[in-house]
């Protein structure tokens, strides 16, 4: 490969700040306190931390560095199949830190707000209408709190009809968090296998399918990248038999503008912000898992929801069946202002073309890497394409070895080892926001991986070889952490 994005240079170590500060090493000054602590005992206090001393230029140098140790999806590719690593536009930043819309108290009377309530409500509509379905809630932090607000409404549902069913199917190509978000409201997971294709064959569903199921979490395009092309029938046998159909809208970056989820049979559906609708993703969050539902379930969506009348927009608390608050105020409220500043620049047609761009990128990598490395389902993808490493057998060398070698290259790794139903998986999903240049670069640096892995294996062993840090022994990590940052 002649050119190689990753290099070596000035990565420099940098201690911890307890061990970089020198006591009268100080660049500010703290106003002393001039009143005591209300009802506590001074004594109690003690001294308070012994924060280290230390000058302007350490505090700056000291998190340059530390951004320096980083890698995003502002530095360069990220292909993390499943995660939807796209580029975030700053202009999204730019609105979310708007004074007036980020200085506004959650507290403060409907009247007083008009604005950001109709942000909201806005984008309740927007998000209806990229799903095809007919009500939204915006209060869910994260995927996996959707998850779990879809399986309350679940439960709530049920219940209004009498029914306490104690089961939910989940397909073994679904995304992992389904089985632990219906576990959390007191539903036993079922394994659905799919089928030799990558599919979910409708024939398991019904046989699975009893009174006792509350219904299917279906990931729809699955983890293989692959549309649930029965989904209509697996509906209509769910349906039949009394059950909702849950759909994990994580990979909706594959459809917007292209599939009615409502159409397919879908009865909820959360949506991760933080994948499709362009706002940051990673280190933990803040995250928005937006619920969807169709009209005969708007009753039991999470309260307060932002409604208009006569007077305005106001937030309506006044919804008996409701599954309550499941989030604090109105949720991460910064990640909703970024994705509906999304949604309007983007526009209808451009969220449509995003989708057709991704499938078109990931559709393009399946096809130069299929001769290089095993592609267990050889058909047009979605959004991502998942390899695996069957053909690096014969020389002894991993699906973690080709990653860690990746990385010499300047790339962040794909997925690896998931889904689980394929053995050594090479997940990788580009997005749309990767020209066609920097995915061809990232093609060739695999190809030469591939290569390396037949003539001279020994140089995967051991990498990375460039990065600061090298490979590290992760069983050891993960069971005797180091909290300390040394």
């Amino acid at each position: 490969m002649k050119n190689v994005s990753a290099t070596v240079g000035l990565i420099l170590n940098e201690p911890l700040l307890w061990e970089k500060g020198q006591k009268g090493r100080r660049g500010m000054d703290v106003p002393a306190a001039d009143v005591p602590p209300a009802g506590i005992d001074a004594g109690l206090i003690g001294e308070g931390p012994d924060f280290p001393d230390l000058s302007e230029v350490d505090v700056i140098r000291h998190y340059t560095r530390l951004s320096q140790w980083n890698f995003g999806v502002d530095t360069g590719m990220y292909p993390l199949g499943s995660c939807t690593m796209k580029y975030n536009p700053k202009i999204n930043d730019t609105v979310a830190a708007t004074p007036e819309i980020a200085a506004s108290h959650p507290m403060l009377p409907d009247a007083l707000c008009q604005g950001t309530l109709k942000i909201m409500y806005e984008l309740q509509d927007y998000l209806a209408a990229v799903t095809g379905l007919d009500a939204v809630s915006l209060q869910p932090a994260a995927g996996a709190h959707g998850e779990l607000t879809g399986m309350l409404i679940f439960a709530a549902y049920h219940k209004s009809r009498g029914f306490r069913r104690t089961k939910i199917l989940i397909p073994d190509t679904a995304h992992g968090t389904n089985p632990a978000s219906a576990a959390l409201c007191g539903l036993q997971p079922v394994p659905v296998p799919s089928g030799p294709d990558g599919m979910l064959d409708p024939e398991a569903v019904a046989r699975l399918m009893d009174e006792q199921t509350a219904g299917i979490m279906v990931t729809n395009p699955n983890t293989l990248g692959l549309f649930e092309e029965n989904i209509i029938r697996i509906a209509g046998i769910v349906h039949d038999a009394g059950g909702l159909v849950y759909g994990d809208g994580a990979n909706m970056n594959a459809v917007m503008g292209v599939a009615d989820l409502k159409r397919c049979g879908v009865d909820i559906v959360h949506l991760n912000l933080h994948k499709t609708f362009s706002t940051p993703h990673g280190g933990g969050g803040p995250g928005a898992g937006p619920v969807c539902v169709v009209e005969a379930l708007r009753k039991f969506l999470p309260v307060p929801r932002v409604v208009r009348d006569k007077r305005g927009y106001r937030l309506d608390g006044n919804c008996p069946d409701s599954v309550g608050r499941i989030h604090a105020f109105h949720g991460n409220f910064g990640i909703l202002v970024r994705a509906y500043s999304y949604i309007r620049c983007m526009g209808a047609e451009n969220l449509h073309r995003a989708s057709q761009l991704a499938v078109l990128n990931a559709n393009y990598i399946k096809e130069k890497l299929k001769g290089e490395l095993h592609l267990p389902y050889d058909r047009p993808c979605m959004h991502e394409c998942v390899f695996s490493d069957l053909w690096q057998h014969a020389y002894k060398v991993s699906t973690l070895d080709m990653a860690k070698r990746l990385m010499d290259f300047g790339y962040h790794p794909p997925t690896i080892y998931f889904p689980l139903v394929v053995g050594g998986a090479i997940m990788i999903e580009p997005t749309e926001t990767e020209s066609k240049a920097d995915i061809d670069r990232f093609i060739e640096a695999f190809c030469e991986i591939v290569r390396e892995a037949k003539e001279e294996p020994e140089i995967l062993h051991g990498a990375p070889h460039l990065c600061k840090v090298k490979r590290l022994d992760e069983t050891a990590a993960a069971r005797h952490p180091c909290l300390t940052g040394c």
